[in-house]
Parts: C-alpha cells; sequence; structure tokens
C-alpha cells in the first residue's frame, strides 16, 4: 500500500511546487501566463510575516501535489476564512486520495484557528474537478461573477486623476 502524507511546504520544496504550478498551468491551457520562480514563491511563503501558505501532498516520499492558499476575510460572518488559490495533484498520482487529503487537512486548518470556510474558484470546463468537489460536500457559489483587473486596467485605475487622494 502507497504511503501518503500531507505536511506543510518547506524551503526544500519550493523547487517542486513551481513545477507543479507550472504543471497546473498547462493542465489549465494557459502556460504562458504562469511566471512564478523559485524565488517568488519562497519570498511569499517564508516572509517574516508570510501572506501564502502552502502544503504539499506525498506518495511514497514523492511531492506529487499541493495547495496554495492565503486568509480572507467574511464581513457577514465577521471572521477569516482560506482561500485556496491552487489545488492540484498530478494525473499519475490521482486516485489515491491526495486531493481528498489536502482538502481536509485545510478544512482542519479552519477549525483550529475558527475559521468560517474554505473557497475557491475551478475553471468551468473542469468537470472531473466540480465532480470532486461535489463529492466532498462543496457549493457552487453560481449568483456570483469574478471580476478581476490586471495589466493596463489596473494601471490605470491607480493613476487615475479622480475620486479621492490616498492618505498621507
Amino acid at each position: 500500500m502507497p504511503s501518503t502524507r500531507v505536511r506543510p511546504v518547506a524551503k526544500d520544496d519550493v523547487a517542486d511546487v513551481v513545477t507543479l504550478v507550472h504543471e497546473l498551468a498547462e493542465y489549465e491551457k494557459a502556460p504562458e501566463e504562469c511566471h512564478l520562480t523559485g524565488e517568488d514563491l519562497d519570498a511569499a511563503l517564508f516572509a517574516d510575516q508570510p501572506a501564502l501558505f502552502g502544503h504539499v501532498a506525498e506518495l511514497d516520499g514523492v511531492a506529487a501535489g499541493f495547495a496554495l492558499w492565503f486568509l480572507n476575510f467574511s464581513t457577514w460572518r465577521g471572521v477569516h476564512g482560506i482561500y485556496l488559490e491552487d489545488l492540484y495533484v498530478r494525473p499519475a498520482y490521482r486516485g489515491h486520495g491526495l486531493g481528498k487529503a489536502l482538502l481536509a487537512e485545510l478544512a482542519r486548518e479552519c477549525s483550529r484557528r475558527g475559521y468560517g470556510r474554505l473557497e475557491w474558484w475551478v475553471l468551468d470546463w473542469n468537470t472531473p474537478a466540480i465532480d470532486f468537489y461535489r463529492s466532498v460536500g462543496a457549493v457552487a457559489m453560481d449568483e456570483w461573477t469574478v471580476f478581476r483587473l490586471t495589466g493596463d486596467a489596473l494601471t490605470g485605475l491607480a493613476t487615475h486623476a479622480g475620486g479621492a487622494r490616498p492618505a498621507g
């Protein structure tokens, strides 16, 4: 029987996790959008006060999957939650319960810390992931639409001359 384990990301895992993130970008059909480097991930995970956290799923000592997450806050509930930025298990390692083990560890993290929810996005076409998430009791937030500012739109809004000025 294979040996599985989920544990927090360690500095020695950074290169493996970066590789896994790039594999996820390939799986999601957007490899050109993934620019993560080892230096980026190391700085985010291991800063004095990190804003990014992560777990690695191992199968027989091999980093087979990961979850990267950060805190969010529910103004309605009045407590923090976990936003799961990415969860990925290499195709060759699927079917061993690693994805469920990663989600379960994040659920335990919520429970230990008194957080009110665990949430994430999934691509509409990713039926295997959607089916998996539903199998563990996750509910789609179909009434919400995701908005994002990037690139020129983000810069343009940040430099917009109208409106209130920043304090300082």
